[in-house]
């Protein structure tokens, strides 16, 4: 049974590896910004906006993956844990390879969709043709994480992580620092260091399945693996998913281009508080992340105490955090604030909206909790039906008070979007705990 001691040791390495990713931005742009100039760096940040987004929508192969992996651990069927990683592993791989295929379609609409001058898409182009043959080592890690996490590992997934955004930064520095590659040296290094993560994460994934099972891995048997109905269950779980989180990019995206509506100093105000945002959520996934793996190994075992009981200590370090972090960027937002612009007509605005952005880091704990209890369920329909009601009530909300008042209408009608995520999966929580008596 988990402790509150064990599930913050598991997350706290989640924590890092999300922590580990905005440095290697802030190398990309760094090396650009000695060697290049504005366009080169508006040429990265546009590039790895398209494959984040890109590469986001395919989510599910880490979601659905520990889902599914958690589940078959707790039920001490050892052999599923195996088919479960390699089917998600060829689906990866496949996606991967798809997307190199349709590389040219891809990049045609994301530069006829982006506002740019010819001379910074000529550059996105060149990052982009370079970047894509990563897909499938990227796509695969997915499903590489997905294992770690089901079974708990999450050590392993942080140096895993580590290591991808370690060698990307040196290797991005060297390419661009020392050989003077430009844009084109940036998406060398990531993808070198994409196919090497990927080949250490196939050896990890090995030598713990092999450590934890022992003599599962020789019986293995191409045709249960390639099982008709196991491919299609995971297909449809991962459907959702992904349409779920398109969801909540469009959430995300629509409050933005909402904000542009109300001024450039609102947009940047509005950005310069959705970074602690994003801030947060780097805590907050740690324990949905755990969650995830304690919910699906407790259905596995049909063991409903254990669920209950790990669920709500999971709650209650998460909304312990959340208050920490909120109560941190209420009283020393201002500073931070201050420092990130010089602007004073930004800087106001961001501290008229600051204790809104904090309401919001407060009442998100319980969205990304039962958003780990679904993912660990794999019951990734209820997950879609929430997702959906929810933007849907965020629209109307924004349309019935931005008008009024304007950006703080806005901000409310964002809380309100994040409350009914909460509360929408809530209603659906009898389906969840209906799985311990099937």
């Amino acid at each position: 049974m988990e402790t509150h001691q064990s599930i913050a040791k598991k997350a706290f390495p989640i924590i890092l590896a999300n922590a580990s990713a905005p440095l290697l931005g802030l190398a990309d742009t760094a090396a650009i910004g000695h060697t290049g100039g504005a366009q080169e760096i508006g040429a990265i940040a546009l590039g790895a906006l398209i494959f984040s987004f890109v590469y986001w929508g395919f989510g599910f192969l880490r979601m659905g993956t520990t889902g599914f992996t958690a589940q078959a651990f707790g039920a001490g069927k050892l052999a599923e844990v195996r088919d479960t990683g390699l089917r998600a592993l060829l689906m990866g791989l496949g996606i991967g390879i798809f997307l190199i295929l349709l590389q040219q379609a891809i990049l045609w609409t994301s530069l006829y969709l982006l506002d740019t001058s010819e001379s910074i898409k000529m550059l996105v182009g060149d990052y982009f043709d370079v970047r894509i043959w990563g897909a499938p080592a990227t796509l695969g890690t997915f499903a590489i994480l997905g294992v770690l996490v089901g079974l708990g590992e999450t050590r392993k997934l942080l140096l895993l992580q580590l290591f991808l955004n370690g060698l990307n930064i040196l290797l991005n520095l060297f390419f661009v620092v020392v050989l003077g590659l430009g844009v084109k040296g940036i998406a060398m290094g990531t993808i070198i260091a994409e196919w090497s993560s990927f080949c250490l994460g196939l050896w990890i994934v090995h030598k713990t399945l092999c450590k934890m099972l022992a003599g599962v891995l020789a019986a293995f048997n191409w045709k249960v693996l390639l099982e008709k109905g196991k491919f299609i269950e995971m297909m449809l779980v991962n459907g959702n998913i992904m349409i779920r989180t398109l969801a909540l990019l469009f959430g995300f995206a629509w409050f933005t281009n909402r904000a542009a509506g109300f001024g450039d100093g609102i947009l940047a105000a509005n950005h310069i508080l959705l970074q602690f945002v994003s801030l947060s959520a780097f805590f907050l996934d740690g324990y949905a992340y755990v969650v995830e793996m304690m919910v699906g190994k407790a259905i596995g075992a049909r063991d409903k105490d254990k669920f209950s009981t790990e669920l709500k200590l999971a709650n209650q370090l998460a909304g312990i955090t959340a208050l920490v972090l909120a109560l941190l960027f209420f009283f020393a937002g201002e500073l931070a604030i201050n420092g990130l612009t010089t602007d004073i007509m930004v800087r106001s605005y961001a501290h008229s909206f600051l204790p809104l952005a904090c309401l919001y880091i407060l009442i998100s704990f319980y969205a990304f909790q039962l958003d780990g209890v679904f993912i660990g369920a794999t019951r990734s329909k209820e997950m879609r039906n929430a997702s959906l009601f929810s933007v849907l009530i965020f629209l109307l909300s924004a349309e019935l008070l931005s008008g009024p008042f304007g950006n703080t209408g806005l901000w409310i009608s964002f809380i309100v979007y994040v409350f009914v995520r909460g509360m929408s999966l809530r209603f659906y929580m009898p389906r969840v705990r209906a799985l311990f008596v099937n």
